[in-house]
């Protein structure tokens, strides 16, 4: 059996998108990573070796989406599943990407794209996006 790890809501401001308004203005983009990991160890020794440093995650995320430019959240989420999953040794990551108040000519509220990927046997991620 496979624990799950999930931060949830994590908030920043950047410039991605297809209209070069929007890259120049930039909005608000949410994620929220799950991770599929084996968290027996961590639950006896205590200790956060034997787990995912939740900092970490946030910083692989942070870094990603506040110093690189995507056209497409598509892109993006591939792009932080192929970097998290060479950083840790999880199974598997869902990552759910949304940009807050989309430039639609009307009121919606995000657009959210989810995606999942998997290590394979030999540690390559399987549809990987790099």
């Amino acid at each position: 059996m496979k624990d799950i790890i999930r931060m949830t809501g994590m908030s920043f401001y950047a410039y991605h998108g297809v209209s070069a308004a929007e890259r120049e203005t930039g909005r608000m983009f949410e994620v929220d990573c799950e991770l599929e990991v084996d968290l027996a160890e961590a639950g006896h020794s205590d200790e956060l070796t034997d787990t995912i440093d939740y900092s970490k995650v946030y910083r692989i995320v942070r870094e990603t989406v506040e110093s690189e430019a995507f056209s497409l959240l598509e892109k993006l989420a591939g792009k932080l599943a192929g970097k998290i999953l060479e950083a840790f040794s999880a199974y598997r990551v869902t990552l759910r990407v949304r940009k807050i108040d989309p430039p639609l000519g009307g009121h919606v509220k995000h657009i959210e794209v989810e995606i999942t990927r998997h290590q394979s046997d030999t540690g390559k991620l399987i549809n990987n996006d790099k």
